[in-house]
């Protein structure tokens, strides 16, 4: 593995000293309380212990997870696994995979008591111990998941190239990246990217957003998605001075394994919603500034139209028009990918 050091100091931080998440510096690595109903009702079926040893930064639970296969990349003491597990079924898959044994056992202590509580025969989860760097060598074939979620996690993996050229690799065609991590507005220095309590509060190995774009770029995924976007607050006034200017914000994101284009362009297509997506049966949210209630027509760019078509989303949306007609740039009317509004990062619609 690459970075020995910074890798046993986050296994050491997640693994030892910190004992709940009431422990944490920062608000940067914990819950949010942005979870949706639904989800909060399935919250608390989960145990306590398991809530108390969660560390996340956001909600990554996206929506038309029935009889899916699910993986979670740093699944920790198993809270959004168990969540997951709820919504999968019984048809369906969870993976939670996660290299700090401490956080494996917690979780694996209570995947009967889960699936007890969920009303399931047998457990639909499995956790493995083992690096998000490295999932071949824990049998996670090519093309075989459809849905990998992270909750605040990709941040402290030294070698994200790696995690992300994993990500890509076994997600099936169509299948979805939906995170939350920790991104900032400037490469974090050196110097803070080696104090281990910065970095295990997730704040120094902070994605620049630019780099990030470049990364998904390389991979083949030239157009993501903002879902969320809040600004992190440091509360702690010696972490706040070293980090200066340097701006934190916790997003979710989502990546589509599509061939899209670099730019939003204008086919002249239509989307509806056609409804039935559990959980957002009249209206449904793909970003920041894509919101379809059910039964209106919507012009959509074509990357928009592949999200909906080419993905398991295909069963509730319609989608009018096709690719043979080119009209120019689609005018999105807000500019996407950006940590504000005046601040455009260049990717698409």
């Amino acid at each position: 593995m690459d970075s020995v050091k910074e890798i046993q100091n986050v296994k050491e931080y997640y693994g030892s000293i910190l004992k709940s998440n009431q422990d944490l510096k920062t608000s940067a690595c914990c819950t949010m309380d942005s979870m949706p109903p639904y989800l909060l009702e399935i919250l608390k079926q989960v145990h306590d212990e398991v809530k108390d040893k969660f560390y996340g930064c956001g909600s990554p639970i996206p929506h038309a997870l029935e009889g899916k296969t699910v993986l979670d990349l740093g699944s920790g003491s198993g809270r959004d696994c168990f969540i997951l597990s709820k919504l999968v079924g019984s048809q369906g898959k969870v993976i939670g995979v996660d290299m700090t044994e401490e956080q494996i056992l917690v979780a694996r202590k209570y995947k009967d008591y889960h699936a007890s509580q969920f009303g399931q025969a047998t457990s639909n989860i499995e956790f493995l111990n083992g690096y998000i760097e490295d999932l071949e060598s824990l049998g996670i074939e090519d093309d075989s998941i459809d849905i990998v979620i992270s909750n605040c996690v990709i941040n402290l993996s030294p070698n994200k190239k790696k995690v992300f050229s994993e990500i890509f690799r076994v997600l099936k065609p169509g299948g979805e990246l939906y995170f939350s991590d920790v991104f900032s507005n400037r490469r974090v220095p050196l110097q803070l990217v080696q104090d281990p309590i910065l970095y295990g509060e997730c704040l120094s190995g902070a994605i620049y957003i630019e780099d990030f774009r470049r990364l998904l770029y390389d991979f083949g995924c030239k157009d993501f998605r903002i879902v969320s976007n809040s600004n992190i607050t440091l509360h702690d006034p010696q972490i706040k001075q070293a980090c200066g200017k340097i701006d934190f914000y916790s997003m979710t994101i989502r990546a589509f394994k599509l061939p899209l284009e670099d730019r939003c362009e204008d086919y002249g297509q239509v989307a509806i919603y056609q409804g039935g997506i559990p959980n957002s049966e009249s209206v449904f949210v793909l970003d920041d500034h894509h919101e379809f209630e059910m039964g209106k027509p919507m012009l959509v760019c074509g990357n928009t139209a592949m999200m909906l078509q080419d993905t398991r989303y295909s069963d509730y949306f319609q989608i009018l028009g096709h690719t043979k007609k080119h009209y120019g740039l689609f005018d999105c009317g807000l500019e996407q990918n950006s940590l504000s509004k005046e601040n455009s990062l260049g990717a698409c619609c």
